[in-house]
């Protein structure tokens, strides 16, 4: 026999689960980690800590079609901006610690070149270096820039061939689109061998919005 809680229309299950942003966000944990710190999947990255902004933007851009991942867009293809908003602010606000660093395999000149593309780009071949728009520190900057640290190699690699060849997108102007088309598929994997393979900094925080000027306008900064 099923226990309620309380009498008439507004009675409810004796074992109805707590109504919190930290029960409703447990889909996302089978893939991102018990409090979205990631996994150990390559493919799976930490959202806790990444700027609210970015959070939401993903959420749209897998609900609208921008990003392709066939679950994702499933999970969130009827739910609304208010839902979102409330993921995204939820997930800003998890702090943890990161795990460690990616050991790579990969050789030295490959992580030399990564390095130098981090620090100070191709302008040769219009590339802003990555520490210009995601921090010196590689922290990101607020509202919709993420940081860079404390993710797969593999992962790197994939979305930046995803924004190249148009399966990844973002709000107009979309600077990295514009930026991955410009890569060779040996920069990208420079790119994402070295950046895998960098510590956290003693501070994880992304920076507030307006500490510095991106070299490109970019669609994700704006909410």
């Amino acid at each position: 026999m099923l226990l309620l809680v309380g009498i008439g229309p507004a009675a409810v299950p004796a074992d109805t689960p707590p109504d919190t942003m930290e029960a409703r966000v447990q889909g996302c944990a089978t893939c991102h980690g018990t409090q979205g710190q990631g996994t150990h999947d390559d493919y799976f990255p930490r959202i806790a800590g990444k700027p609210q902004g970015y959070i939401l933007n993903q959420l749209r851009n897998f609900r609208d079609g921008r990003r392709t991942y066939p679950p994702m867009n499933y999970l969130l293809a009827y739910l609304n901006d208010d839902y979102f908003s409330d993921m995204a602010h939820y997930f800003s606000n998890v702090q943890l610690p990161f795990a460690p660093a990616e050991k790579g395999t990969h050789s030295a000149d490959q992580l030399a070149a990564g390095a130098a593309l981090v620090k100070n780009g191709d302008p040769a071949h219009k590339i802003p270096p990555c520490s210009s728009c995601h921090g010196p520190s590689l922290t990101g900057i607020q509202p919709g820039i993420p940081g860079l640290i404390g993710l797969h190699s593999r992962y790197i690699s994939a979305q930046l061939e995803s924004w190249r060849s148009g399966t990844r997108r973002a709000n107009a102007p979309d600077c990295m689109h514009d930026i991955a088309v410009q890569l060779s598929p040996a920069q990208i994997t420079a790119v994402a061998a070295w950046l895998a393979t960098q510590p956290a900094p003693s501070s994880t925080q992304p920076a507030p919005a307006g500490q510095w000027q991106t070299p490109l306008p970019c669609g994700s900064q704006t909410p």
